[in-house]
């Protein structure tokens, strides 16, 4: 059975750098898109990036664009977030996600603004100090 395991968070001031990790057991990469999503306490949960294959361009909320890149390494089977210039406000709990590779980037966009994924792991904390 396929779990996605995320590593890597924990505490960073205000303009520093995280790498998440996402490491999957059970199975491969093969066949599946990958995502990110983050969840604040009394606050909607925000999918921030998305990425259909490694051929095409990945999707970033206006949030993130611009300081946070995800990326693959299918030999690891591990997915990654790299996030620089970190804010208070990027504060959360971030899940990696995974779902059947979907038709177009537009329906995986679609998934992940609704939490459709078929598969979450368990989370890690980031806090940015200021």
């Amino acid at each position: 059975q396929l779990r996605l395991v995320e590593s890597g968070g924990g505490l960073v001031q205000a303009g520093g750098s995280l790498r998440l990790s996402c490491a999957t057991f059970g199975s491969t990469l093969d066949g599946l898109a990958v995502g990110w999503f983050r969840q604040v306490p009394g606050k909607e949960r925000e999918c921030i990036t998305c990425l259909r294959s490694s051929d095409e361009g990945p999707y970033y909320a206006n949030s993130v664009k611009g300081r946070f890149t995800i990326s693959t390494d299918n030999a690891k089977n591990t997915v990654y977030l790299q996030m620089n210039s970190l804010k208070p406000d990027d504060t959360a709990v971030y899940y990696c996600a995974a779902v059947p590779t979907p038709k177009s980037t537009q329906i995986l966009i679609t998934i992940c603004m609704n939490n459709w994924w078929n598969l979450r792991g368990q989370g890690t904390q980031v806090t940015v100090s200021s």
